[in-house]
């Protein structure tokens, strides 16, 4: 009876033990995309340069649109409150129609070397900038750059420069970075994908096969928004490829009894719970800064995650409505206080010719809708139940927490998915949009991190 219980007992410690090894990375998604059947022929996997482009036509369309626009006039005193304020969309059309001059956004645009090339079936677009000079025996470093939604790879143009010669602006040149910025399959210039189910564990194996035909076997990775979680995915897959994992914004979706403790007890025992004084600053009151603010801000997942087609049908035909769509998020995501202005603080972080350069993205590729359904493949069947959200993160992770960030994650929290935090900071300033709105802090931050993980071989540990 004893030999039978000490059988039975390890067996189980074998499965237990064979279990947690098999979890510990997310497998790969091998997927087909692209249009009808898989072909049967090997995929073109050249890589093409791209310039964006566009046409008289297609200009004279969008000018036409822009003339024919309506707009319903604004409730007195709302300011941003009930979303983009007309009378100011009004002053923004205006700009766009007489003097944004689209041309020269296209030569800024084209300033960076871009190409696609066919993964999965989907034309990826993809910047990929090189280090203007190296010192004498040196590498750059290759760092993947994901942005999210309703932003672009242009987001990323203002820190390029400060990544691939951190030493013109006062950076120092001991790391240097070889950036590649992706556009999202269904993003920009990245074809769309055809066929449903394309998630961010689709969007992570598709630019890990990117990075791999680019010949790089180790390389770091940055993203906020869907970039935070496409990466996280990728770090998930392919650990011992990925030397660092560096988030702009990071989110937590399996939620305990200590989660609700800490909601409910950490303003006043925040030693209890891991909280650091400025976590307690921005999480409480939590209904406040918490619960009211995801409720008020986060209608528009709802709608994306259930019937996006229904919604980008409009945003799509119309330019205006596909601006007042969007600004509404550079405005609140920024600083939730600039709501309380008429002009929604706009211009106070960004310049119009960069708001509407990004607007230009989503028109002319018409990649609204397509953008828009990713909220449902990753959300249809509901939150906490994917693979991915169920693994740990072992790979050095560094985290940049910006203080207007929508909603704040303490490290307390991010450490229990992230298990290698190497660097945390509260940021002084800015928003979710942290590449576009301030490039030199996120470089800074992603310079000091790459150095620890880079002096201490915090990437080989991690597979000992």
């Amino acid at each position: 009876m004893l030999l039978e219980v000490l059988l039975v007992l390890g067996t189980l410690l074998i499965y237990f033990l064979f279990s947690k090894k098999k979890e510990e990375t997310l497998p790969f998604k091998d997927g087909w995309w692209g249009r009808g059947q898989k072909p049967l022929t090997k995929e073109d996997s050249s890589i093409r340069p791209f310039k964006v482009e566009t046409t008289e036509e297609e200009l004279s369309d969008l000018f036409r649109r822009l003339d024919q626009a309506r707009f319903t006039e604004p409730l007195e005193n709302s300011c941003f409150h009930y979303g983009t304020n007309s009378v100011h969309l009004r002053k923004i059309v205006s700009y766009w129609k007489n003097q944004f001059n689209w041309k020269k956004q296209v030569e800024i645009l084209n300033k960076y070397p871009q190409f696609k090339t066919k993964i999965q079936g989907l034309d990826i677009h993809f910047v990929h900038v090189k280090p203007p000079r190296l010192p004498e025996g040196r590498a750059a470093k290759p760092l993947l750059m994901v942005h999210g939604w309703p932003g672009s790879f242009y987001e990323f143009y203002k820190i390029i420069p400060l990544l691939t010669d951190p030493a013109s602006h006062g950076l120092g040149d001991e790391h240097i970075f070889e950036v590649i910025c992706p556009s999202i399959p269904g993003y920009g210039f990245s074809e769309a994908p055809h066929k449903k189910d394309f998630n961010s564990v689709s969007a992570a194996s598709v630019f890990y096969e990117l990075m791999l035909r680019l010949g790089f076997n180790e390389f770091y990775i940055q993203g906020g928004d869907w970039g935070w979680l496409i990466c996280t995915n990728l770090a998930q897959i392919a650990p011992n490829h990925v030397k660092g994992l560096h988030l702009n914004m990071v989110s937590v979706s399996k939620l305990g009894l200590t989660h609700l403790l800490s909601v409910l007890l950490g303003q006043y025992f925040p030693g209890l719970f891991g909280f650091q004084d400025e976590d307690v600053r921005r999480m409480f009151p939590f209904l406040k800064k918490g619960l009211y603010r995801i409720l008020s801000e986060s209608g528009y997942a709802h709608i994306q995650a259930t019937k996006p087609d229904t919604a980008g049908c409009g945003l799509n035909d119309s330019p205006v409505g596909l601006a007042a769509y969007i600004l509404e998020k550079f405005s609140s995501w920024t600083d939730i206080e600039f709501q309380n202005l008429e002009d929604g603080g706009l211009e106070r972080k960004f310049s119009l010719d960069d708001l509407l350069t990004n607007i230009m993205i989503y028109w002319v590729s018409g990649c609204i809708v397509s953008s828009m359904r990713f909220y449902k493949e990753n959300l249809q069947k509901g939150i906490g139940t994917q693979k991915h959200e169920k693994l740990t993160v072992q790979v050095p992770t560094g985290i940049a927490s910006f203080p207007n960030e929508i909603l704040h994650i303490p490290q307390a929290w991010a450490k229990k998915k992230y298990t290698n935090i190497v660097s945390f900071h509260f940021m002084p300033r800015g928003g979710h949009f942290a590449a576009f709105e301030e490039p030199e802090l996120l470089a800074k931050d992603i310079l000091q991190f790459v150095d620890k993980v880079e002096k201490e071989q915090l990437w080989k540990k991690k597979g000992e």
